[in-house]
């Protein structure tokens, strides 16, 4: 990979690498920094890379340093519980977008992570293997696993769109 088709790579793919990160961790300052981190390394390594694998090369860096760091940094997630006989009395309009953020933060590091490479950057199966190191149809199974559980929190009475 020359300098130039680097800077093309970083043009073309910074805001969608960031983007997943960020959805996945929502924390800005980490999310820039894990991406500035794959791209520290692309650059290092950039003599290796393929220029037609770039984007995947990317994505498997950063979802890789994304992975360490949520191990190194486990943050207290507190969950809310809610009783069955909890009434509701005021239904306020729903922001769909709200809802879906709801539920994908709801979901394990590795289902967030299918379902963004899946449904929000596209990746093939077989692509999003090759960055989680899963098998395809380990990806098969778990984006379907993922899924089931967005829909059942999205048809809950309370967050119906």
């Amino acid at each position: 990979m020359t300098e130039k088709e680097y800077n093309h790579c970083v043009t073309m793919y910074a805001d969608n690498v960031y983007r997943f990160i960020l959805k996945n961790l929502r924390h800005e300052e980490d999310a820039r920094d894990i991406v500035q981190g794959a791209f520290e390394k692309m650059w290092v390594t950039r003599h290796t890379v393929d220029n037609s694998k770039c984007k995947s090369f990317l994505f498997t860096v950063a979802y890789n340093q994304m992975i360490d760091h949520i191990r190194k940094n486990k943050r207290v997630i507190l969950q809310e519980s809610f009783s069955d006989n909890t009434k509701i009395s005021n239904h306020q309009q729903h922001d769909s977008k709200k809802v879906l953020n709801e539920a994908l933060n709801r979901l394990n590091e590795t289902q967030k992570s299918l379902v963004m490479l899946k449904d929000y950057e596209g990746y093939s199966y077989e692509d999003i293997g090759k960055i989680t190191g899963l098998s395809e149809s380990q990806v098969k199974v778990y984006l379907h696993r993922a899924r089931l559980q967005l829909r059942e929190y999205i048809v809950k009475p309370e967050n119906i769109i």
